[in-house]
């Protein structure tokens, strides 16, 4: 990663797990002003209330948790409990003043996740699966730790929906998961 201070520009050249990992701890204590508050980030709050709208109930894993705004959002929501996983444990650490996580985790959703045999009735993920080595197969991962019936809301960057193989993806899981539908934000 170059010595360039944190940006949104900086987050969609990130290729490997190490680069994200220097990112995201370079960037965990400023994060929220100089990227959320800034762009008027409003995606968490919408995956959390698409989330809700559908009959989303806890316990909610938030994937790619960062600083906690998603999780935020569904607390806000009165969605309980909720535990947080993301590769960066700089964007852990501030989520987890927060106070609104029952657990933290640390862990590449590109490989098996451990989750202390927690198993979770919803999944949300806002954020995470955009430019960056987050691709498709990470949704088996995903699928591992849910219950049965559970509620999913992933935001997916538009443009890797196609390019990065995600329409296939949720093709192949037809008679795995059901009432699989797709809305802008």
């Amino acid at each position: 990663m170059s010595d360039k201070r944190p940006n949104l520009e900086l987050a969609y050249a990130l290729l490997t797990v190490q680069d994200n990992r220097e990112l995201y701890a370079a960037w965990a204590k400023t994060y929220e002003n100089d990227f959320a508050s800034e762009m008027d980030y409003i995606l968490p709050n919408r995956v959390a209330q698409i989330f809700l709208d559908m009959g989303g109930t806890g316990p909610v894993l938030d994937v790619g948790a960062g600083t906690g705004l998603a999780g935020q959002a569904l607390a806000r929501l009165g969605i309980h409990p909720i535990d947080a996983i993301d590769l960066s444990d700089a964007m852990l650490d501030v989520a987890s003043k927060k106070k609104i996580y029952r657990n933290l985790f640390t862990s590449d959703i590109t490989q098996p996740i451990a989750t202390s045999n927690y198993s979770y009735q919803g999944v949300i993920s806002s954020g995470t699966f955009t430019h960056g080595h987050v691709g498709p197969s990470a949704i088996d991962n995903l699928l591992s730790v849910a219950r049965g019936g559970a509620f999913f809301a992933l935001s997916i960057n538009k443009n890797h929906w196609f390019e990065r193989g995600f329409a296939k993806k949720f093709e192949s899981l037809k008679g795995v998961i059901e009432n699989a539908f797709t809305t802008r934000c």
